[in-house]
């Protein structure tokens, strides 16, 4: 049996994007994951990054994201890849250089090179990017004080949607950018375009 496939699916909040994996995930039978938080240890440091009402700066914040990253891909996405599991992962490495660096300014060369110490060559196939226009996300979603990044003003979700479409210019054909303005039933239809050409 060979390594499983692995996609990620990226974007800022109310995109469209956590819809989007487990759709996907559930009609081709691959394992859904989440980050941060979806293991016990990442629970716990998904609940101190995103509580407002605890003071952090964006370095702190990226550090904690990195301690849950590099769990994630030992205990469940590498076992879950190595097995011939396929993998959707809603968010994973490029949500840390979009938030914490494009948005909360952090160096993006050292934040890239902490990146590749906490996933090692654990690499996408391919990452979807779910492109909404800020007005859109905001349009869809009731702001919630206690979220330390749904709190966060409009130029920063902006940093971070900027950050995003600048990686996905980088990474080119791993990435495909898909327009989250459409209604929900088109961006699944986009979206399963681009997951044919996978050898699932």
């Amino acid at each position: 049996m060979g390594r499983g496939l692995f996609v990620v699916f990226e974007g800022i909040d109310a995109s469209g994007k956590s819809t989007q994996a487990r759709r996907v995930a559930h009609q081709r039978g691959a394992y859904f994951t989440f980050e941060p938080g979806d293991t016990s240890l990442g629970a716990e440091l998904r609940r101190w990054v995103l509580d407002a009402t605890t003071a952090m700066s964006p370095v702190t914040e990226a550090l904690l994201m990195l301690s849950d990253r590099s769990h994630h891909v030992r205990s469940v996405i590498e076992p879950m890849l190595e097995s011939g599991r396929h993998v959707v992962s809603d968010r994973y490495f490029a949500s840390t250089l979009a938030y914490q660096g494009f948005g909360g300014g952090v160096d993006l060369a050292r934040l890239e090179a902490a990146t590749e110490l906490a996933i090692g060559t654990c690499l996408p196939d391919l990452t979807v990017l779910i492109d909404t226009p800020l007005d859109v996300a905001m349009e869809r979603r009731t702001p919630d004080a206690n979220d330390r990044f749904e709190s966060a003003d409009p130029a920063f979700h902006q940093r971070v949607r900027d950050g995003y479409l600048a990686l996905a210019a980088k990474w080119g054909s791993r990435w495909c950018v898909i327009d989250g303005s459409e209604e929900e039933a088109r961006v699944g239809e986009l979206i399963d375009e681009q997951l044919r050409s996978l050898p699932w």
